[in-house]
């Protein structure tokens, strides 16, 4: 415990700088991934069959590999097609993005399916048009079911992240390998680490509970 506390306080900027990379990285990756998410969401909602195939083709190709293998992937890729140089923080949180992307398409595609059909109907006899119909009508009754789940991406991707430093991108787990290599002491920075992504996500985690009763007690 001694050691734990002597290491905290001597390198414990390396940690928080460590955190910042994680949720920033985190941060840009929701964001970004529910903006190209709501894409492919609609694109596989729509009846235009060839933008339905290749919409659930790309959901299921991200979902049905490894994270890392993805992260692999654009690392080595990425800057071979097009042809640019990319930094390896660069590269990895496009892949974060890509990645995320399609699980939240399908966390959008569920929560606007989830509106009861009787408003869908409603909207339809207005005589709106599709676009105008889930602007005004459809997508603001689905935040209610998409924004808990969103809240839940962002938690898991502050996890998710800590695959980052594999390429020694700043970022917490880094952190904790910079510290390691400084200090010759594997397990106390490891706990640390562990401790601070235990704080971290415990927080949120409560954050998103109290966001979900605001949202139950608004219905």
């Amino acid at each position: 415990m001694e050691k734990i506390i002597k290491i905290w306080v001597k390198y414990y900027y390396v940690f928080l700088n460590g955190l910042w990379g994680t949720l920033w990285m985190a941060g840009v990756t929701v964001m970004c991934g529910t903006v190209l998410g709501m894409v492919i969401a609609f694109l596989r909602m729509s009846r235009f069959a060839p933008a339905k195939m290749l919409s659930s083709c790309y959901i299921e190709l991200l979902r049905g590999t490894p994270v890392l293998l993805q992260l692999y992937f654009f690392w080595l890729v990425l800057p071979k097609i097009i042809n640019m140089d990319f930094s390896d923080t660069a590269c990895v949180v496009i892949a974060l993005i890509i990645n995320s992307s399609a699980y939240i398409s399908e966390i959008i595609r569920a929560g606007i399916s989830a509106v009861d059909t009787g408003q869908w109907e409603a909207a339809k006899s207005l005589g709106l048009s599709s676009f105008n119909m889930l602007r005004k009508i459809i997508v603001p009754q689905a935040v209610k079911n998409i924004l808990p789940a969103l809240c839940n991406q962002f938690i898991a991707m502050v996890k998710e992240t800590s695959l980052a430093s594999i390429f020694f991108v700043g970022e917490l787990t880094t952190s904790y390998k910079s510290v390691q290599s400084m200090t010759y002491l594997a397990l106390q920075p490891l706990i640390i680490s562990g401790v601070i992504y235990f704080v971290v996500t415990f927080i949120l985690s409560r954050v998103v509970s109290l966001v979900e009763r605001r949202l139950t007690v608004s219905d």
